[in-house]
């Protein structure tokens, strides 16, 4: 029998297993967030985009589609930007509907005084190892940790996943959730060894049928062999991670779409219409690891089945190893 018991990351969100739907905004919806929680995983629905009566309606949605923990997550830089209305989404998020939620992508000691008097378990999204012993000082309780295989956000001088973690690991103690370069078990066991206790994936759920996008959109990535790292000059971001098309490399040479968003052209018909000539279809390295669209039930699962055949796999290496391997050396004090 296989089972999370001790995870310190279950135990705080209260799932059955460390896998978390990333909140990309207009993809986490109902259908997807109820999904991805009543399969065991960690839902989260994003509050940056909707008008508070939509995000109540999504909210309800959720709850009647599953009895399952979900969370909530806190764009800093989104919300902040509009300061009326981030004091009544942080009502809403704190009033008791929730015990867990996440906040990315800025101050990590903007809101963690009010989470924490509300008694909420929050984890903080960064890109950032700097960023992330921040918040770790400021009393967060998990750290969200990208690598730069991520999507979009990431900049050339940020660390690759591999050696990311492996550096986290000596500097935090509080538990990490790995996201960059993931899309199933393998990925997951990889990360685990590092020193990650979850794993947080976008791509992956973007290409799932519960996912609002176009088919063509998810097709895309399902079909994708590269992918290509356009430098954007966004705030928020730098470059932006997209599967290789005609379009894409039309932006990268600079003889199409603009740079006033992510997408770099008509983001709402590329979601919405199909439209992969007109927009970026942003991905993460990952893409290239994507064979199908499956129902989200189905991706935690099948990820949670991988990660322990991988984990058997290699705890079967120990009836080969000899008997006098050397011990390993006492930790610098």
């Amino acid at each position: 029998m296989y089972s999370f018991e001790g995870n310190r990351v279950t135990g705080h969100t209260g799932t059955e297993f460390p896998v978390f739907q990333a909140p990309i905004g207009l993809i986490s919806r109902a259908d997807l967030v109820a999904a991805v929680s009543a399969a065991g995983g960690v839902g989260l629905m994003e509050t940056a985009s909707l008008r508070m009566e939509e995000m109540q309606a999504e909210f309800d949605l959720v709850r009647a589609r599953t009895n399952r923990p979900f969370g909530l997550h806190l764009m800093i830089p989104a919300l902040a930007s509009k300061p009326e209305r981030e004091e009544r989404v942080l009502d809403w998020v704190l009033d008791g509907r929730t015990s867990f939620v996440t906040t990315g992508y800025g101050d990590p000691t903007r809101y963690i005084e009010r989470i924490k008097d509300a008694g909420v378990i929050t984890y903080h999204q960064t890109d950032s190892l700097d960023e992330a012993m921040r918040a770790e000082d400021a009393g967060v309780d998990g750290i969200v940790l990208g690598g730069a295989e991520k999507g979009g956000g990431h900049s050339r001088e940020n660390l690759h996943t591999f050696a990311l973690l492996q550096k986290a690991r000596r500097r935090i103690a509080a538990p990490i959730v790995a996201t960059g370069g993931i899309v199933d078990g393998y990925g997951m066991a990889a990360a685990f060894a590092l020193g990650a206790e979850g794993v947080w994936m976008g791509t992956r759920f973007i290409a799932s049928k519960e996912c609002p996008w176009h088919d063509n959109y998810k097709q895309a990535i399902v079909e994708a062999e590269q992918v290509i790292a356009i430098d954007m000059g966004l705030p928020l971001i730098p470059e932006m991670r997209a599967v290789r098309n005609p379009f894409a490399e039309a932006v990268a040479r600079g003889e199409a779409g603009h740079k006033k968003n992510p997408y770099a052209g008509e983001a709402m018909k590329l979601f919405y219409e199909g439209r992969t000539d007109l927009a970026l279809v942003g991905c993460g390295e990952s893409a290239v690891l994507i064979g199908e669209v499956k129902p989200a039930a189905d991706i935690v699962r099948d990820t949670v089945r991988e990660f322990w055949e991988e984990i058997d796999r290699l705890s079967n290496l120990r009836k080969y190893a000899p008997a006098d391997l050397p011990q390993r050396p006492a930790p610098e004090t």
